[in-house]
C-alpha cells in the first residue's frame, strides 16, 4: 500500500515473456493497483507472439535489447536460442532473433506500447554498427534507445569495457536519430517508467524524477 510507488517492472527470471508469471504478475496488479505504470524487458525472441497480450495488460513500456541488426555480427553476441521447443544456433539463431525483434518492436509500437531499445556498446563488435541499430529500430517504431557499456563476463569476457568517452559518442550518434534515455549508466529494466502513449512524452524531461 505505498502510495510512493508508482512504477513497476519485470525483467526476468530468464526473459520476461518466456515465463508465465510476467503475465500473471501484471493481471494482479491491474487488480489491486491499476494506476501504476507497468514496463518490461525483454530479448525480444516471443515479442511478436505476445505482442497482444503485453498490450492488453496495459503494459505501457516494453524495453528490447537489440545489440545488432546483422546477422552475421548478432551471432557473435547472441549465437543459441531455444524457439518453439527446437534449439538453434549460430547464424540461423541470430537470424530468427533479429527478425522476431524487429518484427516484435514494429507489432507492439503499432499497438500504442511505448518501446525503449537498449544496445550494449562491445567495442571491436559492434561499435560501428551502432547508428545502423538506431535506424533500422526507429523504422520498426521504436520510441526511445539508450546505450550500455559492455560487463566483460563470460563469452564477453575478452572484449574490453567501452569507456565513457564511448559510450558518450555513441548516445550523441544515435541521438541524430532517437531520443536518448540518459536516466542512468548501467539502466535496469525495473528502474525506469514513461508515462504516456506512442509518440507523447519521447523526452525524459516530461517524466517526473519518480518514474526512475
Amino acid at each position: 500500500n505505498n502510495s510512493d510507488v508508482t512504477v513497476v517492472g519485470v525483467a526476468g527470471p530468464g526473459d520476461s515473456l518466456a515465463n508465465e508469471a510476467t503475465f500473471e504478475f501484471f493481471e494482479k496488479i491491474n487488480e489491486v493497483k491499476p494506476d501504476l505504470i507497468k514496463c518490461m524487458s525483454t530479448n525480444g525472441l516471443l515479442l511478436p507472439k505476445y505482442a497482444e497480450r503485453i498490450a492488453e495488460l496495459g503494459v505501457n513500456t516494453v524495453t528490447v535489447t537489440v545489440n545488432a541488426v546483422d546477422p552475421e555480427i548478432l551471432k557473435e553476441i547472441n549465437g543459441f536460442i531455444v524457439y518453439e521447443g527446437k534449439a538453434y544456433k549460430g547464424l540461423e539463431a541470430a537470424e530468427i532473433l533479429s527478425r522476431n525483434q524487429l518484427e516484435g518492436i514494429k507489432k507492439i509500437t503499432d499497438l500504442g506500447v511505448v518501446v525503449k531499445v537498449n544496445i550494449v556498446l562491445i567495442p571491436g563488435l559492434n561499435d560501428d554498427h551502432i547508428v545502423e541499430i538506431a535506424k533500422t529500430v526507429k523504422e520498426c517504431g521504436a520510441d526511445l534507445i539508450n546505450v550500455l557499456p559492455l560487463i566483460p563476463l563470460n563469452k564477453m569476457a575478452d572484449y574490453p569495457r567501452p569507456g565513457c568517452g564511448e559510450i558518450e559518442k555513441a548516445r550523441s550518434d544515435v541521438e541524430e536519430y532517437l531520443p536518448v534515455f540518459r536516466a542512468c549508466t548501467q539502466c535496469r529494466a525495473d528502474a525506469y517508467g514513461i508515462p504516456g502513449k506512442k509518440h507523447e512524452d519521447h523526452h525524459i524531461g516530461n517524466a517526473p524524477q519518480s518514474h526512475f
